[in-house]
């Protein structure tokens, strides 16, 4: 497994940094969730939190993990949808700049945005509005897209179209490339649980879950039994389950990787994206599964200690002497 192509919703970020979590009750937010929001609603909550310290960056989960395998070295391209407009340029610009295959469709339709609400503790709540990047087709991802490559990585809030993470894994697994998928959400799971389970069953070899998405798809409260339920699914499972690493399963190979101490837990954002990135990135070097979920640790540690997603190339270069140890020396966790 060399060469990864993700596919997700193709979205720029506004970072919030919230004081308290008063706006997420005046509006009936679920904290730590992800919601599909109207432009409206988006606009408006966006506007309550007007004068709070924010950013804006490339986001979606996808481009997340795809952008972090590019700065790892991998050999990577991303599939996504964004509008005729001035953010949908950057979008693919960066890409490019980074390195990484765009594949990018254009809509009349606004990109996409992202309103991503940080608790004082690091927690995110994201509120999006898809926009361009809703009408990504299935007709348009066509086999010849996925030639050359040899794996899909999906984001599961692409679960809002059903036929297209379907079909595209259907073409991805016919032309012998591995599947992977983030589970995204324990609300998307929880919303479409029986489709889920199907994919995963019938197209869907590696799956990421953190420890609440875990529980919302194999109803399983225990870590280690959900991750059992989920390898009985897929060929290899990983659950990530907070300040105590990771469980991963494959055959009949069970590892516990713990993490990497943040220097301070600012933003989780993107965790759970990086921790992929790292991961598939040791695939693709052929290491074995405590090196890959090593290397996880490692990305993701580094990115929740800043505001986002870009990491500055003083803190990329910290990440590839990790890599380079866990590598050469076999440093683990």
């Amino acid at each position: 497994m060399k060469r990864v192509i993700g596919i997700g919703n193709a979205l720029t970020d506004m970072l919030v940094n919230l004081s308290s979590d008063e706006v997420l009750t005046r509006y009936n937010i679920a904290r730590g969730s992800m919601s599909l929001v109207d432009s409206a609603l988006q606009s408006e909550v966006a506007k309550a939190v007007a004068g709070r310290p924010h950013s804006l960056s490339l986001g979606g989960s996808a481009d997340n993990t795809i952008r972090a395998m590019a700065r790892l070295g991998a050999d990577v391209g991303f599939i996504g949808k964004v509008g005729r407009d001035s953010t949908g340029d950057f979008f693919e610009k960066a890409l490019t700049n980074l390195g990484i295959h765009p594949v990018i469709f254009r809509s009349d339709s606004r990109s996409g945005k992202c309103v991503s609400l940080i608790s004082t503790d690091g927690e995110r709540t994201m509120l999006t509005h898809l926009g361009a990047a809703l009408e990504l087709s299935a007709e348009e991802v066509v086999e010849s897209v996925l030639e050359g490559y040899d794996c899909l990585y999906i984001e599961g809030y692409l679960v809002q179209d059903h036929t297209l993470i379907r079909t595209v894994a259907q073409r991805a697994k016919a032309l012998g490339l591995t599947v992977a998928i983030d589970l995204a959400s324990f609300n998307v799971v929880a919303e479409n649980l029986d489709f889920l389970r199907a994919l995963v069953a019938d197209y869907v070899d590696i799956v990421f879950a953190n420890e609440d998405e875990a529980v919302a798809f194999t109803g399983e409260s225990e870590p280690i039994n959900a991750l059992q339920s989920i390898s009985e699914l897929c060929s290899l499972a990983v659950v990530k389950i907070g300040m105590k690493g990771a469980l991963i399963k494959q055959g009949e190979t069970v590892v516990h990787v713990g993490i990497m101490a943040a220097a301070k837990r600012v933003d989780t954002t993107g965790a759970g994206d990086f921790y992929a990135a790292g991961f598939l990135y040791g695939l693709t070097e052929g290491l074995d599964l405590r090196q890959c979920g090593t290397i996880g640790a490692v990305t993701a540690g580094k990115v929740i200690e800043i505001v986002g997603t870009t990491l500055s190339d003083e803190a990329w270069e910290d990440i590839l002497n990790y890599v380079k140890r866990v590598k050469t020396e076999r440093y683990l966790f």
